[in-house]
């Protein structure tokens, strides 16, 4: 995809969007269904409490609450666009390319979508309080995701050193050490990071929890990737290496890892942290937690799971945004094993736009895997696949990362287009990488996952 099909793309998109709209706003029920009044209660109350009120309630991080009628009513015609656009819930991977089944799907249905719009061109009716579903329990701190989502609590839960921010200052990568307090060996099944508290979320733009090995647990460094080249390239390589636990950023809930898979805790370890602090105008002390779930003893995993950042630019070339311009990088990463991709997370800052994630087949044939055209800065979401879906190559599969950037006033979170914009680890600077974790297969297991799918398959359509 080149620049050029970009600009067209944002053209032909945005000509469906607006006919999406329109079409949301007519009735597709059943002629009985269609002349019902929808009401608040009884149809959109619902859809909020499941896809949209763990964020949006009382002292959450969403700028309104969305629990009442009261309190939904005057945002009822905002809402309408958000959706109609899928805006929100924030779920922007694109529906038309790539794996779309996932586990942790929080995307409106189309169905849902038009109950709200109609809802919205009907009027916003309240109606009957008493056909309104049971309240949810509110959230009254700074709760995990994996516990809202039924998971329970974490078994273990590691604390950074908190980091006193001034109101106004420039961003500090804070990379302290903490101890991991255990006694004998621990198998991850599901990680989440978040900051310390509320406040914090505003502080903290990413946290990365590395693990600082003991000499028995070496085979968590990860070797099974490459980019090529020297200089800068090298260094993404030898990043990739690191032993990753867990990247947090704005917006992300947690990481669960493919079953029969995990990473290794041993004892004697220790966590290092890579957190990046901005300023905000308020002095705030944050940190990050990093919450883990283990696997119950007696089923732990024959498989490592790795954690990968591919790149969207080769770095040998660097990144050159000029102002008030759109621009486009790639980056190319080996696999030097049969993989599974178990996620993906595109990453930029201000200015990124789309991210595509694409494989290149030793045959030459090519697969989109993922694609986002509507990037948020303030929602790093990370899609997990379904088991079955999760996308598997054979090794010398090259995956290739596209990235797109808009430097434009038409970008509402870009700070200043008049700017160039470089390689960076600020905010205001730019990067573009996918992270994915990644599970390798050896060649007869390769093999028996792909004749299991096909089995699937086959019985599926025979059914």
């Amino acid at each position: 995809m080149t620049r050029r099909d970009f600009n067209r793309w944002g053209v032909v998109h945005a000509g469906v969007l607006t006919l999406g709209v329109l079409a949301f706003a007519t009735p597709t029920m059943a002629a009985d269904e269609s002349t019902r009044a929808l009401t608040f209660s009884k149809d959109v109350a619902p859809i909020l409490q499941v896809k949209c009120q763990q964020c949006h309630q009382p002292n959450s991080i969403a700028p309104m609450s969305l629990i009442t009628y009261q309190d939904v009513r005057p945002w009822a015609r905002a809402i309408k666009e958000r959706v109609a656009l899928r805006q929100m819930p924030p779920w922007h991977i694109d529906k038309s390319v790539g794996v779309q089944k996932f586990q942790n799907d929080m995307s409106l249905t189309d169905e849902q979508i038009d109950t709200i719009v109609r809802w919205v061109d009907g009027g916003s009716l309240q109606g009957d309080p008493k056909d309104l579903p049971a309240p949810k329990p509110l959230v009254t701190d700074n709760e995990w995701q994996g516990v809202r989502d039924g998971y329970g609590a974490p078994d273990l839960v590691i604390k950074s050193p908190e980091y006193l921010m001034p109101a106004q200052h420039q961003d500090v990568w804070f990379r302290p050490m903490s101890d991991i307090p255990i006694t004998g060996p621990h198998w991850i099944r599901m990680v989440e990071i978040r900051p310390s508290s509320l406040k914090a979320r505003r502080t903290i733009h990413h946290s990365i929890a590395y693990e600082v090995l003991t000499p028995d647990n070496t085979d968590a460094v990860n070797t099974g990737v490459a980019t090529g080249g020297s200089g800068a390239q090298n260094q993404v390589d030898l990043v990739n290496r690191r032993p990753q636990i867990m990247e947090w950023a704005i917006g992300k809930g947690y990481d669960r890892f493919r079953e029969g898979t995990g990473k290794l805790l041993l004892p004697g370890e220790k966590i290092s942290w890579d957190q990046h602090i901005h300023a905000v105008g308020e002095e705030i002390s944050s940190g990050s937690e990093l919450g883990i779930w283990y696997y119950p003893k007696g089923q732990e995993p024959q498989k490592r799971s790795y954690l990968v950042g591919f790149t969207g630019i080769d770095r040998s070339k660097m990144l050159d945004i000029p102002p008030n311009s759109i621009a486009y990088t790639e980056g190319f990463t080996v696999l030097k094993e049969n993989t599974i991709i178990t996620n993906f997370q595109p990453h930029f800052h201000l200015r990124g736009k789309a991210m595509q994630v694409e494989a290149i087949m030793p045959d030459a044939s090519r697969q989109i895997v993922s694609y986002t055209g509507n990037f948020n800065f303030n929602w790093m979401t990370n899609y997990i696949y379904d088991e079955d879906a999760a996308p598997v190559f054979p090794k010398g599969t090259i995956i290739h990362v596209s990235a797109w950037y808009d430097n434009t006033r038409a970008n509402k979170s870009n700070p200043d287009p008049d700017q160039w914009v470089g390689y960076g680890d600020r905010t205001v600077d730019e990067m573009a990488h996918a992270w994915m974790n990644v599970v390798y297969l050896t060649d007869d297991e390769y093999k028996a996952l792909l004749e299991e799918r096909k089995s699937k398959v086959v019985k599926t359509t025979a059914q």
